[in-house]
């Protein structure tokens, strides 16, 4: 069996409420976690055996935004991958600056997205490019760091660009997004290709098509397909039976 990370005896617990459902705040280690080994890009805590990495915060915007994007990982090409019907509701969860949010909701403009961060500055910088660019059917949403908070089966499909591995209660928020979606619903989950050394991004911030399919199941969603057309990122569609 594979060795446990050691325990990070700097690390002190918050004592969990006495009665989570009224607890304004969630405990400080989600569900199924555990306290371990910190390192560089990490927060020292991992699930399903893998650290969970540092949240990129909102001065990242730039980055999010830079003029090669298009060249380095093809997003074009990853929204072309997206199905979507007019009428469905597709929840954007870590939305960032909107990047792709905003070219959803242009290419589906008889869809519904909403774009999904636990950041206000990431929120208020994508209402101003929404009022920008005049698209009409795109709203934000403040979500938590362990729940998207919205209603249950609202939403026929959950998008997940690069900041999945970052999400401090990974079983919560993706219960919460089982919960939003309804019967039959996809999660699009996409995420820079760890069994890729030439992918130039912190270890931390890469995920294995095995972690992310075994990360989803323990929460019930049943693995559909992966496209690896684009240049860094695995394309992984997850359903909801």
């Amino acid at each position: 069996p594979k060795p446990q990370p050691k325990p990070e005896k700097t690390v002190e617990l918050l004592d969990p409420p006495a009665d989570p459902a009224k607890a304004s705040s969630p405990p400080a280690v989600g569900k199924h976690c555990v306290i371990g080994e910190k390192t560089r890009d990490g927060i020292g805590i991992y699930y399903q055996g893998r650290e969970i990495a540092h949240v990129m915060g909102h001065p990242a915007i730039n980055w999010l935004e830079r003029d090669n994007r298009e060249a380095e990982e093809s997003p074009r090409m990853a929204i072309k991958m997206i199905e979507l019907k007019p009428g469905q509701v597709l929840a954007d969860v870590g939305a960032g600056s909107g990047y792709h949010s905003l070219r959803l909701a242009m290419k589906h403009p008889e869809s519904q997205i909403i774009g999904v961060d636990i950041q206000p500055e990431m929120l208020t910088f994508l209402e101003k490019r929404k009022k920008q660019l005049g698209v009409k059917n795109i709203k934000t949403h403040l979500g938590k760091i362990h729940d998207i908070s919205l209603p249950p089966e609202s939403i026929d499909a959950a998008l997940m660009v690069d900041a999945y591995h970052e999400f401090s209660h990974p079983y919560e928020m993706i219960k919460s997004i089982y919960d939003a979606m309804r019967p039959g619903g996809r999660i699009y989950l996409l995420e820079y290709r760890a069994e890729d050394p030439n992918v130039p991004i912190k270890k931390l911030h890469k995920m294995t098509q095995a972690q992310a399919k075994k990360e989803m199941a323990f929460v019930g969603f049943e693995w559909e397909k992966t496209m690896d057309q684009l240049p860094w990122q695995h394309f992984m569609i997850f359903k909801k039976p």
